[in-house]
């Protein structure tokens, strides 16, 4: 048992309690009197008044601050199909991060069927509990029709976190790296190694952002999808490239950007030499890169490198996303998280990258201080002014949408209720 093994297994387990969630009640129950109003009789009051006006469920029950997170375990963080039950450490993971950065309750939900019809038929049916859905570690292709028809049957909002989270992010990252370096989205040139539902999601909002689609190169375990490719996804098909690349090494060539969703050590050091100048590579294959930061940076010194580890510059962490995008979208009552509310989400986080980061974050890292630049490109997820950004940004985006059920009109006020919300996590 390596050292990693033996802390994460003692966290896990330990203080004789297993696991990291609990149900807490947020009213007293202590009398008669209380039990009465929490259970029968007085509960029949706000059931009847939910019977007849089913916007109350957001009034008198849970409903507006909970969020399922649910997986079938098929995909799980880089290890693959492991199965439901393997599935929920993960998922109380991310109930841990709802809660510590944004307030939101989560009830983990671990579904034992892979048929996508029948898990979206399950979903659907027990969404009416919840406020909004997190989709997780749901491998694709089916993951892309799994949130695309319970985005249109459900009234709450739905979010494959696998897909999207990452490709805020890296949205963000990608709109600073550019700047840093000099160069204009519309111009980059963009290799995408890996086709899943990470890769997928990447492709398209690079492209929201300004992106040219037709300068992205999209690799898969097979080499470069071209037009003409056969055997190619719906998904693949809307990123298939005119070109003559069909290798890693072909589409590498004068690339401005790498954006690795992958496997480690797909990109080598000639790989690395042959991109242009101030190259920004996104190597998120996880524990281990796509090329290795040290190796990367010992070949090109004008290097803008991101990872998805925290021991290294740059990380591009999910939790920089789906807390803040949720408490938007459940502070508005939305429908739905639009495309417009991601963007809004990679803008905040982009524009806050550049604002003087305070002494809180710094002592949350070890005393490290960090500003704007190469090795700065997105915001730390201890940084408190993050909630006040991307929720704020998320929550006016919906109201201009349409898609908010409870329109925020004093956006200041809101501001200013986000923080103190926030303030007993940060004392």
């Amino acid at each position: 048992m390596d050292e990693l093994e033996k802390k994460a297994l003692e966290y896990h387990s330990r203080d004789g309690v297993a696991g990291k969630l609990s149900v807490v009640p947020t009213k007293p129950c202590r009398s008669a009197e209380d039990l009465s109003l929490a259970y029968t009789p007085g509960v029949a009051k706000p059931v009847l008044r939910i019977e007849e006006r089913a916007e109350d469920a957001y009034r008198y029950t849970n409903k507006g601050n909970l969020v399922a997170v649910i997986s079938n375990g098929t995909a799980i963080l880089g290890l693959g199909d492991r199965g439901a039950l393997a599935s929920k450490p993960v998922m109380e993971g991310k109930g841990v991060l709802f809660k510590r950065f944004a307030d939101i309750d989560v009830f983990d939900i671990e579904i034992n069927e892979k048929d996508p019809d029948k898990l979206i038929e399950i979903i659907r049916a027990i969404s009416p509990t919840f406020g909004g859905i997190n989709l997780e570690d749901i491998k694709g292709p089916e993951c892309f029709k799994i949130e695309k028809e319970l985005i249109e049957q459900c009234d709450i909002p739905v979010f494959h976190d696998d897909q999207h989270g990452t490709a805020i992010i890296a949205s963000a990252g990608l709109m600073n790296a550019a700047e840093i370096a000099g160069k204009s989205l519309e111009a980059l040139r963009v290799v995408v190694s890996g086709a899943g539902a990470a890769g997928i999601s990447c492709a398209r909002m690079f492209s929201l952002i300004g992106v040219r689609k037709e300068n992205i190169i999209m690799l898969d375990s097979k080499g470069v999808i071209y037009k003409g490719r056969s055997g190619l996804t719906a998904e693949k098909e809307e990123f298939a490239s005119d070109t003559e690349a069909r290798t890693l090494a072909d589409a590498m060539r004068g690339a401005d950007v790498f954006m690795g969703l992958s496997k480690p050590n797909v990109v080598d050091e000639e790989m690395l030499f042959s991109m242009a100048a101030d190259p920004i590579v996104f190597a998120m294959a996880n524990p281990d890169p796509e090329i290795k930061y040290e190796k990367a940076t010992s070949v090109r010194s004008d290097l803008i490198m991101a990872t998805g580890r925290s021991d290294y510059p740059n990380q591009i962490n999910n939790v920089l996303g789906f807390p803040f995008i949720f408490r938007g979208a459940l502070d508005t009552g939305s429908r739905k998280i639009t495309e417009n509310m991601k963007l809004a989400a990679a803008k905040a986080l982009a524009e806050l990258a550049k604002e003087d980061v305070p002494e809180i974050v710094s002592r949350a890292y070890g005393g490290e201080h960090f500003s704007f630049g190469r090795n700065y490109i997105v915001p730390k997820p201890f940084d408190p002014r993050v909630i006040e950004y991307e929720a704020v940004a998320v929550a006016r985006q919906a109201c201009i949408d349409g898609v908010a059920t409870r329109p925020i009109e004093d956006f200041d006020a809101y501001r200013l209720s986000l923080r103190k919300r926030m303030e007993k996590y940060w004392i």
